[in-house]
């Protein structure tokens, strides 16, 4: 169960080790529109700063990472990157997550429509027509004191539907600085290398040598990835989609700087059709690297 640590009591010694999630909620509903309990899997996660992509913000109260952080006792960072809607659950609904091959069927639960127009026969659609319009975006919540944060928007790919962008949240560790950055990146077919290179760029004066965490759903596999973010180590290794039987490992959580990797593991399904990927980590003072790094 995720808790808000104790303040440490004055000139006690400050913990440096700190544990990091990714999870994508898929606007907290199955394929079919069949909704998960969203606040559960993120309390399940027992995290201090958790990056959330997919989150979802209806037009008529609040989104689900700042649900989740208003019961959980996290601060949080919410970044809506397209327009869209939301579907109910499907009357034809079955015991799987969502029909096979079926993510631009009549039982997909997703629509999102800022950059690309909807197929005619989709806006026509009575589903289309009875689904909750809102936004579709990033998170990042901490329960680590929060110090700073801010928003990197991404230029537009002509093919992709949303927007992309990363989140960048400042916080103290054991009183030390720690960079968070949560993101989803594009597909490698729409371009998205051309974003790995501008996220890199931006990020390497953001975070110059400090200690800093990236997480995220990168939409490649990990290889590429860490040759597209050379200067980023990965934390954790292992299939995470799709998540009721994974073969490729999509969702990755990587370090930079005075970082060493106590642990990692790919969680089980949550809900979504990935899977969370959680680490544990340990920062040095003064800039310098932890013995045992990797």
């Amino acid at each position: 169960m995720a808790t808000v640590p104790e303040p440490a009591a004055p000139g006690a010694p400050q913990s440096r080790r700190f544990v990091v999630a990714s999870f994508n909620v898929h606007a907290g509903i199955d394929g079919w529109g069949r909704p998960f309990d969203t606040v559960a899997a993120l309390e399940g996660l027992d995290a201090d700063l958790i990056a959330v992509q997919e989150d979802w913000i209806p037009e008529d109260g609040p989104g689900l990472a700042a649900t989740a952080a208003a019961t959980l006792g996290y601060s949080v960072v919410e970044h809506p990157l397209a327009r869209g809607r939301v579907a109910g659950p499907h009357p034809r609904a079955d015991h799987r997550w969502m029909r096979p091959l079926d993510w631009r069927g009549a039982s997909h639960a997703i629509y999102l429509d800022d950059n690309r127009p909807l197929g005619r026969r989709t806006v026509r659609s009575s589903r289309f027509a009875g689904a909750r319009p809102g936004r579709w975006g990033l998170a990042v919540l901490s329960r680590l004191p929060v110090t700073g944060h801010r928003v990197v928007d991404l230029e537009p790919l002509p093919r992709d539907p949303s927007g992309r962008g990363a989140v960048v949240v400042r916080v103290a560790v054991g009183g030390l600085p720690v960079t968070m950055v949560g993101t989803h990146m594009s597909h490698l077919t729409y371009g998205s290398p051309r974003h790995y290179r501008a996220l890199g760029r931006v990020l390497r004066h953001e975070v110059g040598d400090g200690p800093a965490v990236l997480a995220g759903d990168m939409n490649l596999w990990g290889p590429p990835v860490g040759v597209l973010f050379g200067d980023w180590r990965r934390a954790v290794k292992g299939p995470t989609w799709p998540a009721w039987r994974p073969h490729s490992q999509v969702d990755h959580i990587l370090v930079r700087g005075p970082v060493r990797v106590v642990g990692g593991e790919v969680l089980p399904m949550a809900g979504s059709d990935h899977r969370p990927v959680r680490v544990v980590l340990e920062v040095a003072a003064g800039g310098e690297p932890v013995p045992g790094g990797r």
